[in-house]
């Protein structure tokens, strides 16, 4: 999220206020109003707070810290965040020590200082998407590491390298593999990558399993296959017709089980 960010969102970021002062509140919800944002829900308390949360799964909670109610603010933070993956910015009148070391417990995305402007609400926003979604993406890359540690000895998944991403895909799910120009395409049985890479390379990582080069732009999965007629083959759920080269002929003959 740019944190110039200043027209109305195509997509309106949810808040969830917290804030037991209304005047206050309304004010906090004018300003996010002006900026693009939807107050999603508002609660004066640490138990409404919660239920809103769980209700309505705001993008982000401003909750102030001291809040009417047995449950002060940093207590249904904490409890937010244990039940949703969500930042939480704090507004505060209090900048003491202890009462920021207690803040720390919760782990907010970010702190606003009453008495506030609208830029303050606009900053401290910002920041927390921003570093929020740099976590989840760190969380995300994390995942998949573990994923493909796991799996690194299984034939039966591959890595699709599609722009920043990294695709798992089983191999049962991996139809062909086409040459165009200067890049290769994937083609699965629900989407289809374009990587960067070169045939000779593709078939190098899929020997030993279902694959096999047919023709000098084209690899197949065997088992995809449903019917071969006149050198063309056709392959499950596909209208294209892929030619079997004259050189990969007998090759195929061999692979395939022929009554």
């Amino acid at each position: 999220y740019p944190i110039d960010r200043l027209e109305p969102l195509d997509m309106p970021i949810n808040i969830l206020v917290t804030e037991d002062e209304s005047i206050v509140r309304k004010d906090i919800e004018r300003c996010l109003g002006n900026l693009g944002y939807n107050v999603v829900a508002s609660a004066d308390n640490g138990e409404d707070a919660i239920n809103m949360a769980m209700k309505h799964k705001p993008d982000l909670a401003l909750m102030d810290i001291m809040i009417k109610g047995d449950m002060n603010g940093i207590a249904a933070a904490e409890e937010i965040k244990r039940n949703m993956d969500i930042p939480v910015v704090f507004l505060t009148a209090y900048a003491d020590e202890s009462t920021l070391n207690e803040a720390k417990m919760a782990e907010p995305h970010g702190y606003i200082l009453k008495p506030f402007k609208d830029v303050d609400i606009q900053t401290a926003i910002e920041m927390a998407l921003h570093k929020h979604g740099k976590e989840q993406e760190v969380r995300q890359e994390t995942e998949f590491l573990r994923s493909l540690a796991e799996h690194k000895e299984d034939s039966d998944i591959i890595f699709v390298k599609n722009r920043s991403r990294l695709i798992r895909v089983k191999n049962e799910d991996l139809l062909f593999v086409e040459a165009l120009k200067d890049y290769v395409v994937v083609h699965t049985t629900s989407e289809s990558y374009t990587i960067h890479s070169t045939m000779k390379d593709v078939e190098t990582k899929l020997s030993g399993s279902d694959f096999m080069r047919v023709h000098r732009s084209y690899i197949v999965n065997i088992e995809a296959i449903e019917s071969i007629k006149y050198s063309m083959i056709t392959i499950r759920g596909m209208e294209k017709e892929i030619p079997v080269g004259g050189s990969y002929k007998d090759a195929l003959a061999q692979r395939i089980n022929l009554l």
